[in-house]
Formats: C-alpha cells, structure tokens, sequence
C-alpha cells in the first residue's frame, strides 16, 4: 500500500541563517514551540535519488567501521525512503508568519519539512547508549560534534 505524506513547510538559507518556512494552514502549530530550545525535524530528502536495493549494502563511509555497512547502519541520506531527522536548535519562533530560525539544519534548500516534534530527553535522549568500538569515539552530543574533526573519520 503506497503512503504519501503532505509537506508542512520548506527549509530556506539566507547566508549562515537556516529558517524553515510552516504552510499558513500549519502555523497555528507552532503555539508553544519557541519554549523549547531543542526540536526534532522529520524532512524528506526530495533532491537525492531512492536507493536502489542493490545498494543497501556497499564499502563503509567511516574509518575504523567494518569494511562493509548496511544503509540503516550509516546516516547516509540515500535511503530506500529518504525520509531524514535533523535534531536542530531552535533560535526564534514567529507563529504568525511561520518562521522558524535554526542554529543549523543538514539539508539542501527547499527541502520539504514533513513534520516537527519537541526534543524532549525523557524520550529523545539515552543517558547510556552503547556504540560499536569503531564509533564509540565521536562526540557525546550536538553541541560537542562541532568541534570534532569529522574529516578524519570518513573515508574520501
């Protein structure tokens, strides 16, 4: 059975300034949002092609990782349906013209937002995950992974 989801919104660059743009439709959506720092969004990679199931498994993109990873393995957004969340900072709210500023949001411009959520640690966060050894070394949380030399882990 085919799903098909409505986009709510787009992801618009303005230089450094990350915004996503909500539907009017949508907007009343937003009462509340901006008491949150933190929001999750679920957006679709419309500008990358599916991945074709002959590609689900291939050469791992990280150092150190076993020669071979599986795509739900990996946080490529080639996907078999590239449907991504971005955990992203929320800078300012405005709920009657639908913007919303970001510290910063992996995507293409344009990209359509399909849904937002509040990141909420009673259920967004583990307080003690276990990584595979090959990972266990990457940074902790968003706020320490800008600093991180993520050249050094990919293989290019």
């Amino acid at each position: 059975m085919p799903v098909s989801y409505s986009p709510i919104g787009h992801v618009r660059l303005e230089g450094d300034d990350h915004i996503i743009e909500i539907d009017a439709p949508y907007r009343p959506g937003l009462t509340g949002l901006s008491d949150f720092k933190w929001i999750m969004l679920v957006w679709h990679a419309d500008q990358l092609p599916e991945l074709p199931a002959d590609k689900y498994v291939g050469p791992a993109p990280y150092k150190n990782a076993p020669e071979q990873l599986g795509v739900f393995a990996t946080r490529s957004p080639l996907r078999p349906n590239p449907v991504c969340v971005t955990v992203a900072a929320l800078t300012d709210v405005d709920v009657e013209t639908g913007v919303l500023h970001l510290g910063w949001i992996d995507c293409e411009p344009n990209s359509p937002i399909l849904d937002i959520k509040p990141y909420q640690p009673a259920a967004d966060r583990v307080e003690k995950p276990d990584m595979p050894s090959w990972c266990a070394n990457w940074p902790q949380s968003i706020e320490t992974s800008g600093d991180f030399d993520w050249a050094s882990i990919f293989n290019c």
